[in-house]
């Protein structure tokens, strides 16, 4: 089957799955989600809903938080894996909000590559949630199951998302983006993933592949 076909049938299928799927970091505004998914990087979005909530308390704008005692922001995010650096990041990442956008959290790409510490997930991450614009959210989940389906057969998450954005309609990409997250969250784990519970099973290359090597056995 052509990726062109493949794409058209497993949007369908995991959308009416996943059809409220959303990002998991709590937010309430742009520039609450852009630091959530700054202090998100090797770190689950249950762990950063926890600092968030005594982070976004004491520093609930872009200017507190420029201006906060780095000793303080690490104390608050403590429990994340690399709060120091993190921690760093986040002020700074305040501060270029106050200092090249006039404290909001910009509506582009080339612009949110230039806050520190939010790579293209991140920033697509924003995109999607913040500005309803399209955008392909290539996480570890996202990245295992368009690869096990075989949307993408790239390991480099740059790859993945150019090859599946072009394989996406527009409308679709974002809500496509999280209903293939928590599908790899959910169903398509990383271990013994639950093929009996998949929707796109019957068109998943690596269900195909299993299934064959089961027989050859």
């Amino acid at each position: 089957m052509n990726r062109d076909l493949l794409s058209a049938m497993v949007v369908e299928r995991l959308l009416q799955a996943w059809p409220k799927a959303e990002t998991l970091l709590r937010h309430d505004n742009c520039y609450q989600l852009m630091i959530a998914v700054i202090l998100s990087s090797r770190t689950t979005d249950a762990q950063v809903n926890v600092v968030t909530e005594k982070l976004f308390r004491r520093f609930p704008d872009a200017k507190s938080l420029a201006e906060a005692d780095g000793e303080e922001v690490e104390d608050l995010i403590h429990s994340v894996g690399f709060y120091r650096v993190k921690a760093r990041h986040i002020v700074a990442a305040a501060a270029a909000l106050l200092e090249k956008f006039d404290g909001s959290v910009p509506e582009s790409m080339e612009e949110l590559l230039m806050i520190p510490g939010l790579g293209r997930k991140g920033a697509n991450v924003v995109l999607g949630d913040c500005f309803g614009k399209p955008a392909i959210i290539v996480d570890t989940h996202f990245g295992r199951v368009v690869r096990r389906i075989g949307l993408s057969d790239s390991e480099n998450p740059a790859i993945v998302e150019r090859e599946v954005k072009s394989l996406i309609p527009s409308a679709d990409q974002t809500d496509f983006s999280m209903a293939a997250n928590l599908h790899g969250r959910y169903v398509c784990l990383s271990r013994n993933p639950r093929c009996s519970e998949c929707v796109v099973q019957d068109v998943c290359r690596y269900f195909s592949d299993r299934n064959r090597s089961s027989d050859d056995r």
